[in-house]
């Protein structure tokens, strides 16, 4: 089960999500054999009970085969948590086969992580990603700093239950549904059990499976519902309430406590805190039991409530265990010209794909209906796809303004009514943001940068944004910006951005540090744009910058660059690769023009990076050049080599000169993954680079091209991307690097 928890931290939410809570069971009743009903008397009726378990519940699907191939038929079911699930996928019409066939295309590991792709997301989204946390977002509203709900908001856990009980076809609510279906939650606002026996058959399964901390509530008349194994795992009051049926079979996947030796840390503590509570529910239900009810535990030994890529070996362990008692099923059979009429009633009848009548967004009330419909692919008088509709869905999400996006498709008559409602933060749409970074490079030295901002959304209904950012450490900077959308779809823009900024800059000569600088930079600029779909941006403008160089240490190689450096610049910035960070594929491009009215020069920026993965190989490969446009770049805006994946051998920046070009290609092996619910790995990789500078102003006698090596591990966490790495170059220079936090 999607263990429920208090939201004491995230990290305990998690573990109860990988160890998720349940029973040591009493041993069930006794065996009573079940009289075989004759012909003339009415069989028994029976109540199904599916129990939470997080991806132990794939063993009901193992029973439910079972049930299948004895031809027993249900009066009801009753479900929590996964249960829920699967009992609500029955109810809905899928048999044990089509239960399997979905959860072999579900990756459950990408189930819990909210956010599309990193190729799929709008390039606001992405420059967000890149300067700041996503994990720390706040939200400011009238009540003061605000906290999201839950670390995952469960936006593709509802996509795909929709597409599993095919709600994304019609909607599907409890109570048309031709088996008696009760899915069980918790009110977290008073501890109340929760019965769904009506409304939303999907939303009743998301709530159900809703873990305090990491999954954020469902939002049901004016309640939170969370996980409902918090008052009821296995809800065997419930079917005999809704059906009295004569035999009950309760079904438990649940996990045993944790051993002592296992209980020593906060979060293992709260765990088994929360496992007491909920094995004394589980308890109560089970000395329900009757001698002639039938109880099933499967043998789960080894599996874990975070296993759901062994769904297979579970739903055949659920089996077994089925099949070990089913001489007491037996009795319950039904002949097979009976249970098929009674299943076809049930069963999903197979579709055709709707035609859209009209298409209505809903619920919003700050964002412009136009920056939703954009996404939507599908127009009116168009069939339905549902695999294009998901990823619009996502790419709406991933605009960053909603806590979740649902769907719904109403009949009318032969077609459907497609309503869209975005629901947008309520913890929005002004946000404090954070990032931070710590770097640690054997021939620079070390130093740190935090970062806050505060990001005012949908000041007007075009969508513009006002940001304003802050960073404390070695290079101290602020800076605000206005973006201005120009169109309702946000096609085009403007944006005017202001800020100061200082840095320290060495300046270096046979790998040592001759001078260091205390450089002081301005700017303000103008600038217009098209953004290109989910691809990229294209921006064009002026950039008013100057600044002051004061030497701090050592002693002055060349004129101080100091004085105005204003002119035009463009660029284009195209970017589909899948992660920000550690990418498994795409590509991305960027070039960007800079022409200085004052010092006559041009200056022209191109890059390209492409990944590509095999299992869990990957290989990343660069090419960058970086030069002016009528002669060598000026001293006070020289092209930079050195630092790591820049030739790793040499320091952050520590070969200036007049033009560069670099290349490099990366292999990497996947060595772990981050727990469920949070997106990222971790690597070992090696870099091989090469580089050369031309009209060298500092390391000048590194001549022609430059080479590095550099093996390192890394990996992308949920503060953002780490990296311990070691860079050689035979040209005599070795570098050690530590890396941790944003850019």
């Amino acid at each position: 089960m999607l263990r429920s928890t208090p939201p004491i931290l995230f990290s305990a939410a998690l573990s109860l999500m990988l160890t998720a809570s349940s029973v040591n069971a009493a041993s069930p009743p006794s065996a009573t054999t079940v009289t075989v009903p004759t012909e003339s008397k009415q069989r028994p009726r029976v109540g199904l009970v599916l129990g939470g378990g997080g991806a132990r519940g794939a063993a009901h699907i193992g029973v439910l085969e079972v049930l299948e191939k004895h031809n027993i038929k249900i009066d009801c079911v009753a479900g929590t948590s996964m249960g829920g699930l699967v009992a609500g996928g029955f109810a809905g019409g899928l048999n044990s086969k089509a239960m399997l066939d979905g959860l072999s295309k579900a990756n459950w590991r990408d189930m819990f992580i909210d956010y599309p792709d990193y190729d799929e997301q709008s390039y606001r989204s992405k420059k967000l990603s890149s300067r700041f946390i996503p994990g720390l977002e706040m939200g400011v509203t009238n009540k003061g700093v605000e906290l999201p709900a839950g670390v995952v908001a469960g936006q593709k856990l509802r996509l795909f239950f929709n597409h599993l009980v095919h709600a994304d076809v019609t909607q599907r609510n409890i109570e048309d549904l031709p088996l008696k279906l009760s899915i069980i939650a918790t009110n977290i606002g008073n501890g109340d059990r929760v019965v769904f026996r009506e409304d939303s058959l999907t939303t009743a399964m998301r709530a159900s499976m809703s873990v305090p901390g990491l999954l954020s509530p469902v939002d049901y008349k004016g309640n939170k519902l969370v996980d409902g194994g918090l008052v009821d795992n296995v809800p065997i009051a419930e079917v005999r309430e809704r059906c009295n049926p004569d035999v009950v079979i309760a079904v438990n996947v649940g996990s045993p406590l944790l051993k002592p030796e296992d209980i020593g840390s906060l979060v293992s503590v709260s765990a088994q805190m929360v496992n007491i509570l909920t094995e004394q529910n589980v308890s109560r239900s089970l000395s329900t039991l009757k001698p002639t009810d039938i109880y099933i535990k499967p043998d789960l030994e080894g599996i874990t409530a975070g296993d759901f890529e062994r769904y297979a070996e579970t739903a055949e362990r659920g089996r077994k265990a089925a099949e070990a008692i089913v001489e007491r099923l037996k009795p319950l059979s039904a002949a097979p010209e009976d249970y098929a009429a009674w299943w076809e009633k049930i069963e999903v009848a197979k579709r055709e794909t709707p035609t859209i009548e009209d298409i209505k967004i809903a619920g919003l009330k700050y964002v412009n209906p136009a920056a939703v419909s954009k996404y939507l692919r599908t127009k009116p008088g168009e069939p339905v796809n549902t695999a294009e509709l998901n990823e619009d869905m996502m790419r709406i999400y991933g605009e960053n303004y909603y806590e979740r996006v649902e769907y719904t498709m109403l009949p009318v008559r032969d077609k459907r009514l497609l309503t869209v409602t975005p629901v947008e933060k309520p913890w929005g749409p002004d946000y404090l943001r954070f990032g931070f970074n710590l770097e640690s490079d054997k021939i620079i030295g070390s130093s740190y940068m935090l970062r806050a901002a505060y990001q005012k959304t949908w000041v007007n209904n075009l969508g513009a944004e006002f940001l304003v950012a802050a960073e404390l450490g070695n290079n101290p900077a602020f800076a605000a910006e206005f973006y201005q959308p120009l169109d309702a779809q946000q096609r085009f823009f403007a944006e005017i951005a202001a800020g100061i900024r200082r840095d320290q800059v060495g300046i270096y000569q046979n790998n040592h540090r001759l001078a260091e600088y205390d450089i002081e930079r301005r700017f303000a600029s103008f600038q217009g744009g098209i953004n290109v779909g989910i691809l990229g941006q294209v921006r064009a403008g002026w950039l008013e910058q100057s600044g002051s160089a004061d030497l701090r240490t050592g002693t002055a190689p060349f004129t101080s660059p100091s004085g105005k450096n204003s002119g035009w610049v463009s660029s284009l910035d195209f970017d589909q690769l899948d992660r920000l960070y550690f990418p498994t594929r795409g590509w991305k491009t960027r070039l960007r023009y800079f022409n200085s009215v004052d010092n006559n020069y041009g200056r022209v920026d191109a890059g390209i990076t492409v990944a590509y993965s095999l299992s869990d190989y990957v290989i990343n490969g660069q090419l960058t050049r970086t030069a002016g446009s009528n002669g060598p770049l000026p001293t006070r805006d020289p092209a930079s080599l050195g630092g790591l994946f820049y030739l790793s051998g040499f320091g952050k920046n520590q070969i200036l000169g007049g033009s560069s070009t670099f290349g490099s290609i990366r292999g990497e092996k996947i060595i772990g993954r981050m727990p469920l619910g949070l997106r990222g790995d971790m690597r070992v990789g090696l870099s091989l680079e090469g580089g050369k500078m031309d009209d060298l102003y500092t390391e000048t006698n590194k001549t022609g091209w430059l080479n590095s090596t550099a093996i390192y591990l890394g990996g992308e966490t949920p503060l953002g991307p780490v990296y311990l790495g070691y860079g050689y170059s035979t040209k005599g220079s070795s570098n050690i690097i530590l890396q941790i936090g944003t850019p």
